[in-house]
């Protein structure tokens, strides 16, 4: 189903064109038309899978910009959230120009004071930090009119139930709610008993990949190593078509340029980017002129790509959902695919994550060496002098080689040729910006916790949590298959 088949306000409508979604996830399809006719919902599904355009189109829809008051609020675990929510939710609304603001604590309140004196639409925000504003009465929910509970059963982890009903008391009863959650334990449920007005139920099973035509690979990788292991990797591994994911619009634009300035032939493609230029990258890239599409989730989210030989993730995905969905892009058709993660040590966590939820383990790829690297675009190189040699045609550069072969011998010019035809990365230094490290995934006890329940509380003073070695002479076979 597509958005356009949905009653949306055009702005709305022109924000998710913008933004490159054309039809919905699962989620989507079947939350968004519930609640655009005022049904409260409790939403079941993972983290990535579309939940905040679910919750967020709809409550977006009934925002009255020129009511300068506080009309929809979101509740998050945390400030990372938080903050991706509010990004969200800003693109999202950016033709309808909305203000959300986002409220959590470990960052100034006084700054956060100023920014909803000047008017928020929409409030995001940690419990705890919501809290506070409420009793300085620097947040006013009485004109409230969708509440969502983001995450509640890891809400409800960290021990912030308390909390949450103290908010929950301060937002008009005639309001709407939705609440989404990974799982439905009975704290949840009862939520919905106590909150809600008889909510509709949907369920969104966690994908699992069925796709046993595409090789999953991980590489270990410090983040400043990972652009030279891949591009050593394509080196060997000379993919026909593949896609880079990245997490920002900032890495996107620098691995594509980095790329080009290593001899490849990359385009990048985020939310950033005008309509036109975006379908102009597209076309380029489905007629085979641009051989790697570089891309951030939210551009490749509902797009058409076919034909993709191998998806290089640069920035493992923070949730398997983004995983299933960008690997997902090879593959098909009973087409052979190979997926490679580039993982930083402290990242590791997020891998076993992935591949409990997708049943499915990934291959650790060893990093191949600058000799590995250099011998197989040697190998290629030498391939398309067979071609040039056996095309022939060669009739009318005669006299300029033997004007050559009077200087030099036919070893060196052999060599040169070669050479020229060969990439040494060591020549082009690329420099990637770092970005900040994914937070630390450590285990927690499930359940719900508060007074004597189970479960480790982490609740404070605005304290949310802020390959195998094979011969070198099979080396496009052992990184290519």
């Amino acid at each position: 189903m597509k958005f356009t088949e949905l009653n949306l306000a055009p702005e709305l409508l022109q924000s998710i064109e913008r933004m490159g979604f054309e039809e919905m996830s699962p989620i989507q399809e079947q939350t968004i038309p519930l609640a655009l006719e005022g049904h409260d919902v409790i939403g079941q599904a993972q983290t990535g899978t579309g939940k905040t355009a679910a919750f967020g189109l709809p409550m977006l829809q009934k925002i009255d910009t020129k009511n300068r008051s506080v009309q929809g609020l979101v509740i998050a675990p945390t400030r990372e959230l938080a903050i991706q929510v509010q990004e969200e939710l800003f693109r999202l609304s950016r033709d309808k120009r909305v203000r959300v603001q986002a409220v959590y604590g470990g960052a100034d309140i006084r700054r956060q004071i100023r920014a909803l004196k000047d008017g928020a639409h929409i409030v995001v925000g940690t419990p705890g930090r919501m809290l506070d504003h409420i009793r300085r009465k620097t947040l006013r929910l009485d004109g409230v009119q969708t509440l969502v509970l983001d995450e509640a059963d890891e809400m409800l982890n960290m021990g912030f139930i308390e909390d949450i009903e103290s908010i929950i008391k301060e937002v008009p009863e005639t309001r709407q709610t939705l609440l989404f959650s990974a799982t439905m334990p009975e704290p949840i449920k009862r939520i919905g008993v106590k909150f809600m007005k008889n909510p509709e139920l949907v369920r969104i099973k966690t994908k699992t990949l069925s796709a046993a035509n595409i090789e999953q690979y991980f590489t270990k990788a410090r983040d400043n190593e990972k652009f030279d292991v891949m591009t050593r990797l394509m080196d060997i591994q000379n993919p026909e078509a593949s896609i880079v994911f990245a997490r920002t619009k900032r890495r996107v634009d620098e691995l594509a340029r980095g790329l080009e300035m290593r001899g490849y032939n990359a385009e990048g493609i985020h939310g950033d980017l005008s309509q036109s230029k975006r379908m102009s990258v597209l076309k380029s890239f489905k007629q085979g002129n641009v051989d790697i599409l570089v891309a951030t989730d939210v551009a490749a989210r509902g797009l058409d790509i076919s034909g993709v030989t191998h998806v290089y993730n640069f920035d493992i995905p923070q949730d398997p959902e983004s995983y299933v969905h960008r690997i997902g892009r090879t593959g098909r058709a009973g087409a052979k695919g190979v997926s490679v993660t580039f993982v930083t040590p402290n990242e590791m966590s997020y891998l076993r994550t992935i591949e409990d939820l997708t049943k499915q383990q990934m291959t650790p790829l060893r990093p191949p060496t600058d000799a590995e690297a250099l011998e197989s675009q040697v190998q290629s190189a030498m391939e398309d002098i067979d071609k040039l040699v056996v095309d022939n045609g060669l009739d009318r550069y005669k006299n300029a080689a033997d004007t050559l072969l009077s200087s030099y011998s036919a070893e060196d010019l052999a060599a040169a040729l070669v050479k020229s035809m060969v990439k040494d990365p060591t020549e082009i230094p690329v420099r990637i910006t770092p970005e900040r490290p994914l937070p630390s995934k450590k285990r927690r006890n499930k359940g719900f916790n508060r007074k004597g329940g189970k479960g480790n509380n982490r609740r404070g003073r605005g304290g949310e949590r802020g390959g195998r070695r094979r011969d070198n002479r099979d080396n496009r076979k052992k990184y290519n298959k």
